[in-house]
């Protein structure tokens, strides 16, 4: 449920204090030919895939450019629920150790995630619990090493899409290992 911070009670208060009637009053200055009670081409309310979906029809009436970033920023779609959750405060500050509540928090959710993406793709296990991606790559690569002890070259190639910093920071824990090499054969 979305904080509200103004009770109707508040909202007399304010507006007394500045002198105004009603909210409505506030823009009075704006003519009322161009005030409108309703958008036009506007649906009622819909659920966030319908309005995604709307939304990228309406996109492409003016053609559907392209997102070139790259570096691992690529279009993707983020549910509404995935937001709510990720603010919630025993989410986000769950490294303070006096706050045993936020940590059980996060672990929880992490147990949850690891369960659901090991039931969507048939793993045995999945991890989420690194701190970044860049990290992530690093350890997926040393452990990928380790479970191939048998291929002597511990050579770990990347694919040409992966984000050169990320590159950098595998590279850079490989080494300091001495367990691997980390290389992009597409770049110089």
């Amino acid at each position: 449920m979305p904080f509200i911070p103004h009770t109707e009670k508040d909202t007399q208060e304010m507006l007394a204090a500045i002198g105004a009637d009603s909210i409505e009053d506030l823009f009075d200055e704006i003519p009322a030919k161009l005030r409108i009670d309703h958008l036009h081409g506007v649906p009622e309310a819909q659920s966030e895939m319908e309005i995604s979906r709307l939304m990228r029809e309406r996109a492409a009436m003016d053609g559907s450019p392209l997102c070139f970033i790259g570096a691992g920023a690529y279009e993707h779609h983020i549910p509404a629920a995935v937001w709510d959750i990720a603010t919630r405060g025993e989410f986000y500050s769950a490294y303070t150790p006096y706050q045993a509540e936020a940590s059980q928090g996060t672990l929880q959710t992490i147990y949850e995630y690891q369960s659901m993406i090991t039931q969507l793709t048939g793993l045995d296990v999945s991890n989420a619990s690194l701190y970044d991606g860049a990290s992530a790559l690093a350890e997926a690569a040393l452990m990928s090493v380790r479970a191939n002890r048998r291929v002597k070259t511990g050579l770990v190639l990347l694919a040409p899409g992966v984000n050169p910093v990320y590159e950098q920071v595998a590279a850079a824990i490989a080494e300091s290992s001495s367990a691997s090499s980390i290389r992009s054969p597409w770049r110089s």
